[in-house]
């Protein structure tokens, strides 16, 4: 097995770096993060650290890179106090990471990038017209991260929307029946397949496969 101490990785090439520590922590969620400008223009970034915090309230949770690196989904919620996120699935794949660039202030994202903003009732950020999944959260608190600069966004979730064939009858979300993305390290990104789901393990009972 390979071993690597945090002085020899400190010193490697940025990008080989960046690649095996962003991909250290497995597959992840990504979503893609819906906001609108002071000036109402509609915006998209691609989030692979989305957090769910719990169910009662219903949290989630986020981590935005320093701003000066990433300025505007912070700067839009920090303003209007709402935002959406948005599944991704393999059909878009190639249009959600366009998102991870680096676009100027004031460009349309969802124009930029071929995606469809949708506006609903009693949420001002746009939700994108083709996730099967969207759900709106309102501002609860910004935590600043002092170790490096970053912010981790805190939401309440107020509003969900999900296309029917993905809720199962006990509330379970099927999110591979439309081929939902996940992804490991900055640009890779992969389809997923249930192996099993099991009942509400207890001690001293067996594992029980549900399916």
């Amino acid at each position: 097995m390979l071993h690597f101490t945090r002085e020899e990785f400190s010193k490697w090439e940025r990008f080989y770096r960046a690649n095996l520590l962003n991909s250290l922590t497995g597959f992840k969620p990504t979503h893609l993060v819906g906001t609108i400008s002071a000036e109402g223009i509609p915006n998209l970034a691609l989030f692979h650290n989305i957090v769910h915090l719990g169910a009662d309230p219903a949290l989630i949770g986020m981590v935005n890179r320093p701003r000066s690196a990433a300025p505007h989904t912070l700067s839009h919620i920090e303003t209007h106090g709402f935002w959406t996120l948005n599944s991704v699935h393999a059909s878009f794949v190639n249009k959600a990471h366009q998102c991870s660039a680096k676009y100027e202030a004031g460009i349309n994202e969802f124009e930029a990038v071929g995606l469809t903003p949708a506006f609903k009732d009693g949420c001002p950020a746009p939700v994108v017209s083709e996730s099967a999944v969207q759900y709106a959260l309102k501002l609860v608190e910004i935590v600043p991260i002092k170790h490096n600069i970053t912010f981790f966004i805190i939401g309440s979730i107020e509003q969900i929307w999900i296309q029917e064939n993905l809720l199962g009858e006990d509330g379970f979300l099927h999110l591979e029946k439309e081929e939902a993305v996940v992804s490991t390290g900055l640009d890779a990104y992969y389809t997923t397949q249930k192996l099993a789901r099991y009942k509400y393990a207890k001690p001293g009972e067996a594992s029980v496969n549900l399916d």
